[in-house]
């Protein structure tokens, strides 16, 4: 089966995300095909997993990796495309509006956030995706603005037990200021020099080397696993990039070459490591195999970077 057809024989989530971004399909048919994604595949059985009450798994985050809990369900909704405006979606969010708290940070509304960078940035940008704007994405900004580090980056371990920024949170961070940029248009600024430095942060060290001694910061940096979770890696970064809309920053030649490094020889990318944790789907497949998800990400940040990206037929 040629790399095209293979990935449009996947979940309503995926394809839809192949029609637009690779194979640039009319705006009305991946319309119809992203709307999909609440009614049948894993969207939809994620949406049928919410109770009465607006939680997944009785958690609004979930101790000890589980990711079925309010936050991780609503991430990987917003991964899948999970359109906001159709009804059991736009439901499910308002069930979390509405009653969903987080029981360790003052019962603050979970729109609004706790106190960790890498979870607000998640919150901050679920609230945009969703369409949940307001005093909590506001809560968030503030504190996200007061928490950024001297070189640009963010760390869940600041102040306390670190003084540097970390990949992954910094990265976390920078979804949700996007996110939230690319929901309410024109943002102030400050908060728009706060994104931008957080992007130098990634890119003065290409993506994934630490600035000292320009060697890999960390070897899970080069697994790619979808969903990510909190997790960073080359892949999701330069994803970021893309979705960003800037041109390409030859600052990131380095870590293109590491997608590269990783493409099989049937023009397909394997699955990494799954992170740990409880889920309630795969929703790709085990380490090594062919991954229609990875695969993906991988051709159209090849596209956006001008490399022959387009899936073979």
């Amino acid at each position: 089966m040629d790399t095209a057809t293979w990935l449009l024989d996947s979940d309503p989530s995926l394809r839809w995300q192949v029609m637009r971004d690779l194979l640039d399909a009319p705006g009305a048919e991946v319309a119809r095909e992203r709307a999909r994604v609440a009614v049948e595949g894993h969207g939809a059985e994620l949406l049928a997993l919410q109770d009465e009450r607006g939680y997944w798994n009785n958690e609004e985050y979930g101790a000890d990796h589980d990711r079925r809990s309010v936050f991780w369900s609503l991430a990987l909704l917003r991964r899948l495309g999970a359109e906001p405006t159709d009804p059991r979606v736009h439901s499910a969010v308002e069930r979390v509006q509405e009653s969903v708290t987080w029981k360790y940070w003052d019962e603050l509304p979970y729109f609004h956030g706790e106190v960790e960078p890498c979870i607000n940035g998640g919150v901050l940008s679920q609230g945009a995706y969703f369409g949940v704007l307001g005093e909590g994405s506001a809560r968030i900004l503030d504190r996200l603005r007061a928490e950024q580090l001297a070189d640009g980056g963010w760390n869940c371990e600041a102040p306390e037990n670190s003084k540097v920024s970390s990949f992954d949170t910094s990265l976390c961070v920078l979804e949700g200021l996007l996110q939230h940029e690319w929901t309410v248009g024109q943002v102030p600024a400050a908060l728009a020099e706060a994104r931008t430095r957080g992007e130098e942060y990634l890119l003065k060290r290409s993506g994934f080397k630490r600035l000292s001694t320009g060697e890999t910061a960390e070897g899970r940096y080069l697994n790619f696993s979808f969903p990510p979770y909190c997790f960073y890696d080359v892949l999701r970064a330069l994803d970021y990039f893309r979705e960003a809309g800037d041109a390409f920053d030859a600052r990131l030649e380095p870590a293109l070459e590491v997608i590269l490094s990783q493409r099989g020889t049937d023009d397909r990318w394997a699955a990494g490591v799954t992170w740990p944790g409880a889920v309630y789907l795969d929703v790709d497949v085990p380490k090594g195999e062919p991954s229609r998800w990875n695969t993906l990400r991988a051709l159209r940040v090849l596209r956006w970077a001008e490399v022959d990206a387009a899936p073979r037929r």
